[in-house]
């Protein structure tokens, strides 16, 4: 393709090549701060004595603020910029994470994580609105996905860096490291995440939208937004997945260690082969949609979610046949859960947000994003009611029926669109001469 022919002596491109990397490192990084709540759960119901319930509200303290300030402060980055918004944002969730493993109050913990949330709820917005500005529109899809890696990739390195800190340190020590992981990454973005007109560099290959007469730039309402054809949908979709996906995150260690009978150590480590699905995932599907479903990419992503949904459905039947089939339905079921989500949670939202001349990009990415981590925060106090009421089974037929609304929901946008002009840029595929 040709944006992965690289001239670094190419003013652009090695802007593209800057930008790219901060914004991966810096973002994965926020995994750091999310991961090890998950990992040192089975040390906060042993030493501390928390309940299952408590556990799941303590999921809420970090995921609540996260979803409802991405709604609320998505304007932020439109009005003052992605770097400066994304930069503050890391730093202010380094702070609040640094003294985390010092205290032992639920209270405490509760009130550091909804620091915490609410600090790293604009960072996704803010990353997407700058990647997006600094690459053509033909290859946004494929660009996006690359770029996606890093959520999971920056959960495998969170949860292993949290692993080995647990293990060697202690609980206590697996949050201040990557807190100053986090803020050193903080200044990074602020020094070196440009946008293109902050360095007064032309990106050819991309649509300029005519601004609106009816327009308010950068001031859009959200009514304004939600009425949007396709996003509510796809709101819905990223609803699904990242409750799904978030349920993995925080309780599969758990159920590793109790139903599965993995050690400790092995439970923390085996539970990354989720997210090196996903990895493998963000990365192959904008590809895979350019190149086998031209023209048609959401429903190349309801596929997607389909089979997230078998194989959730097979990684729990095999269960007791052994690390061999847990491992390869594990890491299905996060490559087709996983895939989708950039594509839904930042690419296509982004593109809807500043068609128009809207200049609502970061405002469309949050609403997306913000409503899908609704179910991030919902499924804490769910799922621990579900496991105590109904055992580790009953979690696994509530993932997989939520998996299937979601693919649902990503259908019904695909026959939205089809029934819209092709005018969305992000969605049309790339021509045969762009794909050489």
């Amino acid at each position: 393709m040709q944006f992965m022919k690289i001239d670094l002596k190419n003013p652009l491109q090695r802007r593209q090549v800057l930008v790219f990397s901060v914004g991966w490192l810096a973002y994965a990084s926020t995994y750091c701060l999310r991961k090890p709540l998950g990992v040192v759960k089975t040390d906060l119901e042993t030493e501390l004595l928390f309940t299952r319930t408590q556990l799941g509200w303590l999921d809420t303290a970090l995921l609540l603020p996260y979803a409802v300030m991405q709604m609320i402060l998505g304007p932020l980055g439109d009005k003052f910029g992605p770097r400066k918004t994304f930069g503050v944002c890391l730093l202010l969730s380094s702070v609040s994470m640094i003294t985390f493993g010092s205290w032992g109050s639920f209270s405490i913990f509760c009130f550091l994580l909804f620091l915490n949330g609410s600090s790293q709820a604009q960072c996704w917005p803010n990353a997407m609105k700058a990647l997006g500005s600094w690459y053509p529109d033909s290859v946004r899809n494929t660009v996006f996905g690359l770029f996606g890696t890093c959520a999971f990739a920056g959960g495998i390195i969170g949860t292993s860096l949290a692993v080995w800190l647990q293990t060697s340190y202690g609980w206590r020590s697996a949050f201040l490291t990557p807190s100053l992981i986090v803020g050193a990454l903080g200044i990074l973005v602020l020094l070196f995440f440009q946008q293109p007109e902050e360095v007064n560099i032309e990106v050819p290959g991309k649509v300029q939208a005519t601004p609106s007469k009816t327009s308010k730039t950068s001031n859009i309402s959200t009514w304004e937004l939600i009425k949007i054809p396709m996003l509510v949908e796809i709101a819905v979709a990223v609803f699904c997945l990242k409750a799904v996906r978030y349920c993995m995150y925080m309780w599969l260690p758990m159920y590793l260690l109790h139903q599965l009978e993995y050690t400790k150590g092995q439970a923390g480590l085996f539970s990354t082969m989720f997210e090196i699905g996903g990895v493998l995932g963000s990365a192959a599907i904008g590809f895979v949609l350019d190149r086998c479903f031209r023209g048609r990419p959401l429903l190349g992503t309801t596929f997607s979610a389909a089979a997230s949904a078998l194989s959730l459905f097979l990684f729990m039947v095999t269960g007791s046949w052994g690390v061999f089939f847990n491992m390869i339905f594990l890491f299905l079921a996060g490559a087709f859960n996983c895939g989708p989500d950039t594509i839904l949670g930042g690419s296509i939202p982004a593109e809807l947000g500043d068609a128009d001349g809207r200049n609502a990009a970061a405002a469309a990415v949050g609403i997306v994003n913000g409503f899908g981590s609704v179910g991030t925060f919902l499924e804490g106090p769910i799922i621990g009611m579900i496991a105590t009421l109904y055992g580790w089974s009953g979690m696994f037929y509530f993932m997989i029926v939520v998996t299937a609304l979601g693919s649902f929901a990503v259908f019904r946008a695909s026959v939205i669109y089809a029934r819209q002009p092709k005018s969305i840029p992000d969605l049309i595929p790339l021509t045969d001469e762009e794909m050489v």
